[in-house]
């Protein structure tokens, strides 16, 4: 048996192809199934099966396009509602695939239909867990709806359990979950591979003996999650149609000015840097790059469904495109370059001031105010004295709550203080990003206070 990883770390989670030399099972495909495909054709299998551990909340699955692309099986659980043709699974159901043997094993806990797979060879052993036993923690609970998360994790706390007295301990754990997704919960750990044995010393689910102490651990540390999240479900329920990749042809500057001058939505991908130096009056700065949560803020800070239009170099667009198709954000249109006034000529150009630490304690006046954007939970912690703070997720709606003068706005490392500057200059308001991280403040001199106990963020 062998196990290919295909990472996506935009969105902090991994798809898996899983064979025997011959035959391939693919586990939960994102929707730009041609970086699984290559995967097969370099390991020169194929692709006979395809399995969803559950119906996707963070993204759109690719599993039915690629059944439907290779004659795959499509493995679906039996209790799920969907619009097209599966092979309907249930728990303790096994599959052939070549000479491995797949079990089906029901995990609910992240959804109420979750499932895991335990894989075996004869010798070795796998455990694909989807959304339910992760690195350190498991799949978040609160995504089903409110009044189901208390149950849900009550699911979730019986469910690693059973699952991890299913499987041996030496079996290898792929979970989807927990590289940076909004759907994992509690302390997950970042490491890049783990066993069933490891994780029965080491997961909290796992190791706290009182189930109503981890439930009640579990919802405390649940924060907000992306508002596009409600469109992921109920598309992946209907068959989510196939990824167009296709870098479409650049919109003409008079187009562009237009669309500008109307309030469009002309998304700059450039570097925050570029950007605050110079950049098309407007537009908003969302910089693509890896390690950006590019994918996860703009489909979470931008009003869903509204046409966008992608500035930036080829490169940038077209990875652009491909990323966000991945959460249903389908065909933006493009102006290649990344020079504001060759796209648009005609186009007015601004900029604002972009500083450290030390530029904000030695310029900022006592009239001026400190905007925090990171979230409630974040600015709980600890914050710079005197800020406020509203969430970048929730500025669009909020921009009345933001004081007047001057603003100085901040997050955790620059990248969501450049959204929500860029956003405010479009507002009208008088901005200066500060491209700092957070963590450097107290050593810089910025005097910092803690937060106060807050409910969970009421975006969640």
């Amino acid at each position: 048996m062998d196990v290919v990883v295909v990472d996506t770390p935009q969105l902090g989670d991994r798809s898996y192809l899983v064979h025997d030399g011959k035959a391939g099972l693919v586990i939960d495909p994102q929707r730009d199934t041609d970086r699984v495909e290559a995967a097969a054709r370099e390991a020169g299998v194929t692709i006979t099966h395809i399995a969803e551990t559950h119906l996707h909340n963070d993204y759109l699955s690719g599993g039915l396009e690629l059944a439907r692309a290779h004659g795959a099986t499509y493995l679906v659980n039996a209790a799920d509602t969907v619009e097209f043709e599966r092979t309907a699974i249930t728990d303790g159901q096994t599959v052939s695939v070549g000479s491995l043997t797949v079990r089906a094993i029901a995990t609910p806990g992240h959804t109420h239909t979750h499932l895991s797979f335990i894989v075996d060879d004869g010798v070795e052993q796998a455990v694909f867990s989807g959304g339910s036993l992760l690195y350190g923690s498991v799949g978040r609970t609160d995504l089903v709806s409110e009044s189901d998360t208390v149950g849900l994790a009550r699911d979730q706390y019986a469910s690693v359990r059973r699952l991890v007295a299913e499987a041996r301990h030496d079996a290898a754990l792929f979970p989807t979950h927990g590289f940076g997704s909004f759907c994992s919960s509690g302390p997950a750990t970042g490491a890049r591979s783990s066993t069933v044995g490891e994780q029965l010393t080491a997961n909290h689910a796992l190791i706290d003996p009182d189930e109503d102490h981890f439930v009640q651990e579990l919802i405390a540390n649940l924060s907000a999650y992306p508002s596009y999240y409600a469109h992921m479900g109920a598309r992946n329920a209907k068959g989510p149609g196939p990824a167009d990749l296709a870098v479409p042809e650049s919109v003409d500057p008079a187009e562009l000015t237009r669309r500008l001058e109307a309030g469009g939505w002309v998304i700059d991908l450039r570097r925050r840097v570029a950007f605050a130096s110079s950049h098309l009056k407007g537009s908003v700065s969302f910089e693509y790059g890896r390690g950006s949560n590019f994918t996860t803020y703009l489909g979470w800070v931008l009003p869903w469904n509204e046409k966008l239009t992608l500035a930036g170099s080829r490169e940038d667009v077209e990875k652009a495109i491909r990323d966000l198709s991945r959460i249903g954000i389908d065909s933006p249109d493009a102006a290649v370059g990344t020079e504001p006034k060759v796209l648009a000529p005609d186009a007015a150009v601004a900029s604002y001031p972009r500083v450290g630490w030390d530029g904000l304690l030695a310029a900022r006046s006592g009239a001026d105010t400190v905007l925090d954007v990171r979230r409630a939970d974040e600015f709980a912690a600890s914050h710079v004295a005197g800020a406020v703070n509203v969430p970048v997720h929730q500025l669009l709606a909020r921009l009345d709550d933001v004081p007047a003068g001057k603003l100085w706005v901040h997050c955790a490392t620059g990248y969501r203080a450049a959204v929500a500057a860029s956003l405010l200059q479009r507002a009208g308001r008088d901005v200066v990003h500060v491209d700092a991280r957070f963590g450097d403040a107290e050593p810089a001199g910025v005097p910092l206070e803690p937060g106060v106990p807050l409910d969970k963020d009421p975006s969640a």
